[in-house]
């Protein structure tokens, strides 16, 4: 078994080999193929992962691999290789007055370390990513789906030698703890760490790493239904935005309710008992939902209810006797991820997009388009909620960074 400084070496290294386009083309082609022909593999592999974990996990939707997702992988994998790279744009450009030419030039970021947990379709995405852009990845997955990524990992490798690639362009560390130690201190190896999980994991990788962070936060979301918000409208919205997929971060949390339409909650609210979610509202809207909603899925929230990212089907609500005191609620408890408004007020939609402080921010639209993929991405390494770098989904661009090209004619410096 390899030391970690030699699995961080060998990454190094593949870095330094340049690959033209067409090639990165033909194997992400390649690797869409392989996915679709050998998913009853991927999924035999999965299910072990599957079988250690119990179905009412959060993470277990988030761990499982099916026909229909492959088939979705696949399509990603595709849609990233028909993106124009983003290597080598000229950024800006100028001449100087004693003649010399300065650009500025996209460049990739280098080797990209990405932790994550029970996700293992993230390890398609990010070396389809990094590959693209001419980076290296380093991944350390969870080992809760430590046989889906050993599958995944061998069918990239497979793919790569077909095409003579050296296969440490994309590295698999170990499921064990220590990985991740020797990840956070791989100083001189990495140039980036980028931890996609769950809050206590991203605070860990951001406190203990040596290594420059970009962080992916959680999903902390928020739906407000504005006094002119439309019904029909908002209902759809959100019973999108909390059951589309509970388990993935633009899921939503809270739904946050302007005390002139309470009456419209129970319909608000009326699509989800379909799906046994689970509520924890506050005592007004208790009293309103009370009779019109299961009485076994109804609570009365308590303060912890309120800032929790719930990855399950569960739903905090929240009542406000203003617009403000909505935009109040939010700046306390956001994660600064996705938030929304349903609303025909111009004048609120107009404050609510200049105010809110979140990497994506919804008019009238469900919370779970915050997602690489639709946002014309291909797919996405994470969602950055932090401002220096990149904010919100990450794609091809945000993996580039940029250097200056100077180009003179004997020009010395007086």
């Amino acid at each position: 078994m390899l030391s970690y400084i030699e699995y961080f070496e060998n990454a190094r290294i593949a870095g330094r080999k340049r690959i033209d386009l067409d090639t990165i083309n033909m194997v992400l082609h390649d690797l869409a193929k392989e996915a679709i022909s050998q998913a009853g593999y991927l999924i035999q592999e999965n299910k072990k992962d599957l079988d250690r974990m119990d179905p009412d996990d959060p993470k277990y939707d988030r761990l499982k691999l099916t026909a229909p997702r492959i088939v979705g992988i696949a399509e990603e994998i595709n849609n990233i290789a028909a993106l124009n790279s983003p290597l080598g744009r000229v950024l800006s450009e100028k001449i100087m007055p004693n003649g010399l030419y300065i650009s500025k030039v996209s460049v990739p970021l280098g080797v990209v370390g990405v932790i994550y947990e029970a996700r293992p379709n993230v390890t398609f995405d990010v070396f389809s990513l990094c590959f693209k852009t001419g980076n290296v990845c380093i991944l350390k997955g969870g080992s809760d789906a430590e046989f889906s990524n050993k599958a995944i990992i061998s069918l990239i490798h497979q793919v790569l030698s077909k095409h003579g690639i050296d296969v440490n362009v994309a590295t698999l560390l170990p499921a064990e703890r220590e990985a991740t130690d020797a990840l956070l201190n791989a100083v001189g190896y990495v140039d980036v760490l980028i931890p996609r999980g769950s809050q206590s994991l991203i605070n860990h990788v951001r406190n203990n790493s040596k290594v420059p962070v970009i962080e992916t936060g959680a999903g902390i979301v928020h739906t407000f239904f504005d006094k002119s918000g439309d019904l029909q409208k908002g209902s759809a919205i959100v019973f999108n935005a909390k059951s589309r997929r509970v388990s993935v971060c633009n899921a939503l949390d809270c739904l946050i309710i302007h005390q002139e339409r309470l009456t419209d909650l129970p319909a608000l609210l009326k699509p989800l008992i379909s799906t046994y979610t689970e509520l924890f509202a506050d005592e007004q809207a208790f009293a309103m939902i009370d009779g019109h909603y299961p009485i076994n899925l109804l609570n009365k929230a308590k303060p912890e209810h309120f800032g929790t990212e719930f990855l399950a089907m569960k739903l905090a609500i929240k009542t406000v006797d203003s617009f403000e005191a909505a935009l109040e609620h939010i700046a306390n408890f956001s994660s600064k991820h996705s938030e929304a408004i349903i609303s025909e007020d111009a004048g609120n939609i107009a404050t609510f997009l200049n105010t809110v402080d979140a990497a994506a921010v919804y008019v009238n639209a469900s919370t779970a388009f915050t997602d690489g993929a639709q946002f014309g991405l291909g797919a996405e390494i994470g969602i950055s909620t932090q401002k220096l770098h990149a904010r919100g989904p990450m794609g091809l661009e945000e993996l580039t960074s940029y250097k200056w090209i100077v180009k003179g004619n004997g020009q010395i410096r007086p």
